[in-house]
């Protein structure tokens, strides 16, 4: 019994590790029952395709109209008529209107100027006293002639001396003549010496005083006609197309289809308006700008009733030309590549459609051609663009209105 008592610890550490063994592994078996429980009830996932949302555009709808074309262009006020208002005699000056200063006004026929005429009264009574000596002189040789006639006729007188007699009545009528042309001519430069307005107006600039002596041909103030005012518009020869066609034929609209145009500017603080019309074309191209200049006309600039109109005012202008029939208009967002517009067919896919373009704004673009009554273009700046492409298309605002 003694001997066997110390193999009694060996047996209980193995009995020991072999429990610890098999907790292991039935750990181990456990672990791996539940993952495969966990596998065999997983969730399956089934894939699912995703739909991509279909891009809104904005679109309006195509609708034939009748549009007026307007021309737009810019310019500078001048007067139609401009002269200079030069003396034809030499003198002093003794009496000025007061209208002759710059910005007067005066009326045709004013007496704007008067010149020292004391000279020119002594040149007509000189004038009239060889008139006179003239006409005695004249009177004689004719009655000499007459008489040299009667001799002759009668063999009292030579042909020698009736010649004579009939040279010297030539000569007598031919002096007369003269000294007539002279009184006339004195008569005239006494005119001259009082000045008058040829037209209605204003002065633009006076370069004379009283007591000032001027010499024939002196430019002494420069003066403009007022019944009416012109403006040179320049435009693009290719818009001359928008105006009456007589005009671009003849140069010169006929009085009841020249174009209408309105004029505004700002003046004094203010917005003016002028209302006139487009009378000719002037005959060139200008070769640095290559634009043909029309000019309008604004009648009685100066009515009391009307804006003043200053010469040398820079204005704004409209000009109504013809109206285009059952043309397409559209903003200026619809229009892609200079030609081209995106209509939306009837499966909501967009599709370049070339066009013709009347005419191109900064807002708005003019369509004679291209696209059908009802149809739908989109209107929306979009950068990347398939044609084809589907897309949700959203009606614009006064689409919707309608």
């Amino acid at each position: 019994m003694t001997a066997m008592e110390p193999r009694m610890p060996a047996v209980a550490a193995g009995a020991g590790r072999r429990r610890q063994l098999l907790l292991a592994a039935a750990v181990i078996a456990a672990g791996c029952l539940v993952a495969i429980l966990l596998y065999a009830t997983r969730p399956v996932l089934q894939p699912q395709q995703l739909e991509r949302p279909l891009l809104a555009v904005r679109t309006v709808r195509a609708v034939p109209v009748d549009v007026p074309l307007i021309v737009r262009s810019q310019g500078a006020v001048a007067p139609h008529t401009e002269a200079e208002l030069i003396p034809e005699v030499s003198g002093r000056v003794v009496w000025m209107s007061p209208s002759l200063r710059s910005g007067g006004r005066f009326a045709a026929g004013e007496l704007l100027l008067r010149i020292d005429d004391s000279d020119y009264r002594s040149g007509v009574g000189a004038a009239e006293a060889v008139l006179m000596r003239a006409q005695a002189e004249a009177e004689f040789a004719r009655f000499e002639s007459e008489r040299m006639a009667t001799l002759l006729g009668r063999e009292l007188a030579s042909r020698s001396q009736a010649e004579n007699a009939s040279r010297a009545r030539r000569v007598a009528e031919s002096v007369l003549k003269e000294a007539e042309v002279a009184l006339e001519r004195a008569r005239l430069d006494l005119a001259r010496t009082a000045i008058s307005a040829p037209f209605s107006g204003r002065v633009r600039s006076a370069r004379v005083d009283i007591g000032q002596t001027l010499s024939r041909g002196d430019r002494i103030a420069t003066l403009y006609a007022t019944d009416y005012m012109e403006v040179r518009l320049p435009i693009a020869d290719r818009q001359l197309a928008f105006l009456d066609p007589a005009l671009i034929r003849s140069g010169i609209a006929p009085g009841g289809d020249a174009a209408p145009v309105s004029l505004h500017a700002e003046f004094g603080g203010q917005r003016w308006n002028w209302e006139g019309r487009i009378v000719r074309t002037e005959g060139e191209i200008d070769a640095a700008s290559r634009m043909v200049h029309v000019v309008a006309r604004v009648e009685n600039p100066d009515a009391p009733d009307q804006a003043p109109l200053p010469v040398g005012l820079f204005v704004q202008a409209e000009i109504r030309g013809q109206t285009a029939r059952g043309v397409i208009e559209l903003p200026r967002a619809a229009l892609r590549d200079g030609d081209r517009v995106l209509v939306v067919d009837a499966e909501d896919r967009l599709r370049f459609r070339p066009v013709t373009l009347l005419r191109a704004d900064r807002d708005t673009v003019l369509v004679s051609s291209g696209i059908e009554a009802g149809e739908r273009v989109c209107i929306s700046p979009l950068q990347l663009v398939v044609d084809g492409m589907q897309v949700a298309p959203v009606a614009s605002d006064a689409d919707a209105e309608s």
